[in-house]
This record gives C-alpha cells, sequence and structure tokens, in this order.
C-alpha cells in the first residue's frame, strides 16, 4: 500500500523518478538499487537507496515544509539523543520534473511494531521513556514552536467536524463527552520543551523487542510535551501504560492533555484514512477502544467494583 493514493493533490512519485534525482544530484550514488518501501506514512514516500540509505520525498505539497525542518533540526537533536533517529546524509532539491526538497537519510534497521502485538511491551516502554526524557531536556532555546505544542482548543474544529463524520459509523455520544472534558483540562505552565510530535507505530522501530529508533522529525518543535505520550495508547498495552507513565513524570493534567491528543488525532485520522489507509484506520480504532476501556475501567472502579 506504500503508493496507494491518500491525497487529493497527492503527486506521483515512483523508482524512476528517484533514480533521476539521484544520479542528478548525488552522482556518487547513481547505479545503487531503489526501492519503495511498504509504509502507512502519509506525507512523505520512502525509497531504500542501495544497503545503506533511504530517501524521502513530500507526497503532497502540505508535506514539504517538513522535509526541510526534519534535514535542518536532525542535526542539532540527534547528538543529544542516545536512541538512533535518522541521520541526513544529503539534502536534494527540486529536479527531473520534482518541485520540492527531498533528502537521503542513513538506513535504520527494524521493523514497526504493531498496537496489541508488542513483543517485549515493558522494555518498549522503557525505551520510550528515556526518548521522550532525553528529548525534553534538549536545550530549547531558539527551537522552533511545534505544530502539536499548543493547547488542544486549537484542535476543537476538525475533531468535531471528524466526530460529525463518524456519527454515522459509530455511537459518537461518549467520544464527544470526552473530547469536551479534554478540553477543560488547564494548559501546561511550565516552560515549553522540546517533542517529537508524532510518536506512532509506524514511526517506531523496534529490535528483538526493545526500541531500535524513532523515525519521522517533520513536526518536532518546542512547546507542552503532552503529545509525545501518546504513545501510550497508540502502541503500549494497558497493562505498562501506568508505568510508563511513572517514567516520564507524567501529572494527572499532563497526562490528561496526552490522552486528549491521542483522542483527538485518532478522531480525525479515522474518517480521513478510513480506505485509503487501513493500518492508520484500524490504529485509530484502535486507540479510541482503548480509551473508552480506560474510562469504563476508572468509573467502574470510582464506583467501588471490581475492574473484573
Amino acid at each position: 500500500m506504500g503508493a496507494t493514493r491518500m491525497h487529493n493533490d497527492e503527486v506521483d512519485i515512483d523508482t524512476a523518478l528517484v533514480e533521476r534525482l539521484v544520479a542528478a544530484q548525488f552522482p556518487r550514488w547513481a547505479g545503487l538499487p531503489v526501492t519503495r518501501l511498504v509504509s502507512s506514512g502519509t506525507e512523505n514516500a520512502m525509497f531504500r537507496l542501495g544497503p545503506e540509505l533511504v530517501v524521502r520525498l513530500p507526497r503532497h505539497p502540505r508535506a514539504v515544509d517538513a522535509i526541510d525542518h526534519e534535514l535542518t533540526w536532525l542535526d542539532r537533536l540527534g547528538p543529544a539523543l542516545d536512541t538512533p533517529v535518522p541521520r541526513p546524509v544529503g539534502r536534494g532539491g527540486p529536479g527531473a520534473g520534482f518541485g520540492w526538497p527531498w533528502g537521503v537519510y542513513g538506513w535504520l534497521e527494524g521493523r514497526n511494531p504493531m498496537a496489541g502485538a508488542v513483543e517485549d511491551p515493558a522494555a518498549l516502554a522503557a525505551g520510550l521513556a528515556d526518548f521522550v526524557t532525553a528529548l525534553r531536556r534538549v536545550d530549547a532555546v531558539d527551537g522552533p514552536p511545534s505544530s502539536r505544542g499548543g493547547p488542544l482548543s486549537g484542535r476543537d474544529g476538525p475533531t468535531r467536524a471528524a466526530l460529525a463524520r463518524l456519527s454515522d459509523r459509530m455511537d459518537t455520544t461518549e467520544l464527544t463527552r470526552m473530547w469536551e472534558e479534554a478540553l477543560r483540562v488547564p494548559g501546561r505552565t511550565g516552560p515549553p520543551v522540546w517533542a517529537h510530535g508524532d510518536l506512532s507505530p509506524g514511526n517506531v522501530l523496534v529490535r528483538d523487542g526493545r526500541l531500535g529508533a524513532v523515525l519521522d522529525f517533520g513536526v518536532a518543535g518546542v512547546g507542552d510535551p503532552a503529545v509525545d505520550l501518546v504513545v501510550a495508547w497508540n502502541l503500549l498495552p494497558a497493562s505498562v501504560r501506568d508505568g510508563f507513565r511513572e517514567a516520564v513524570g507524567a501529572g494527572d493534567e499532563e497526562w490528561a492533555r496526552a490522552r486528549g491528543w491521542a483522542l483527538s488525532i485518532s478522531l480525525i485520522q479515522l474518517p480521513y484514512y478510513w480506505d485509503t489507509n487501513p493500518a492508520l484506520a484500524e490504529n485509530s480504532r484502535h486507540v479510541i477502544a482503548e480509551i473508552l476501556a480506560e474510562q469504563h475501567r476508572t468509573r467502574v472502579i470510582g464506583d467501588g467494583h471490581s475492574p473484573a
């Protein structure tokens, strides 16, 4: 499904185009085999270039700035992190009929984990917590504002529109109530810090059950880092969620904002990618189900009953 069209303004990108771009702008890599990678990613097309490189090209106009952003800021963030992240080795420009910037990175080994089938949940949760806390320690002075670092209220319109689109496919009454509850959570009062902004299974690589790398820094920036805790619902099982929360030191309000982010992202993604990106749509359904189940457990315990 790597070549499936997901956006009306998406451009055509194939191996022949990548071969022409590489040959013209990076002659030293000309002739290396180019293979399109199957991915649930929605913003960029990915191609393996030989055994040690990967090429990343924006699929539509709204993804263009993220490529340039990533190529710029990974040079600053990468050395500050123990977790492997993409290493830019070449910045490409328009050419061969392609009008946007693109990047060449070092290849990172691993595979994307799947929610509900995590091999070693505790180890993965620990690795993700280490990544999140290390990123938060990076000097945020002069860092770019994160598009996902502001208040949840900025997503109210798109989230309610998504709820309306989903109303004929599922009961959205409880989901609407939970979203309105999330909007009432106080915002962050501390200084802005770095956040990845898109910690989803498609941007995580695992090796031997442990965190192997974190990909895609296209929306990384400074602000409220609660958004990075969405991984507690879109990937980690409930059995390790509390441990992950404790490891990152999230208080009640930050955790509630994170849940609101997870809910909003999934609600918006689900109707948009329902037919064009089955993997992402399924993960969105997973997140919604996890949040509903979590709310049910909380209510049962609050009523004095056993969650069993």
